[in-house]
């Protein structure tokens, strides 16, 4: 086994045990903190595959910003003996027989597909993706800016009482 092997399946490890501790744990509060570290592995899987842009967005936008916007909303919803209830429903059965369905077709459909060719190795993407960004697709980028401020101050407004109005 390699090192490179040998990584991978900790990150693996890192990222799939602790997604399932987020939909099975009773405290949202830790659901939370294991969903940071389940973003986190996959932010290792990004590095490993030599994707630097997804690498560094998912630390900074998932495992920094999101999860802290979240972890506000948790911490300002309530007191902590309301974090404590069960996320598993009385569905969750057929919510097993589907996803493993749904994995054993998957696992069909990959075992069809032609085996890959060797993959090249890895080259910084992050400078070629800033230029496409900052010349040839500022405009665009600059209006899916604008759509997401105007969608962050309708949030605010339908977020008010009728009196703060």
């Amino acid at each position: 086994m390699t090192i490179q092997n040998a990584v991978f399946i900790l990150l693996a490890f890192m990222t799939l045990v602790p997604a399932a501790l987020v939909v099975t744990v009773k405290n949202v509060f830790h659901g939370a903190l294991f969903l940071v570290l389940s973003l986190t592995g996959v932010a290792g899987l990004f590095a490993m595959i030599g994707a630097d842009f997804l690498f560094v967005a998912q630390i900074l936008v998932y495992a920094g910003d999101i999860l802290i916007l979240l972890l506000f909303v948790v911490l300002l919803s309530g007191s902590p003996k309301d974090w404590a209830t069960r996320s598993v429903n009385e569905q969750w059965m057929p919510a097993i027989v589907v996803s493993a369905a749904f994995t054993a077709l998957l696992a069909v459909l990959l075992k069809a597909l032609p085996a890959s060719p060797a993959v090249p190795s890895a080259a910084p993407t992050t400078s070629a993706l800033g230029f496409l960004l900052l010349r040839d697709m500022l405009v665009p980028f600059e209006a899916v800016s604008l759509v997401l401020l105007a969608s962050l101050v309708g949030a605010v407004h339908f977020s008010s009482k009728k009196g703060d109005r």
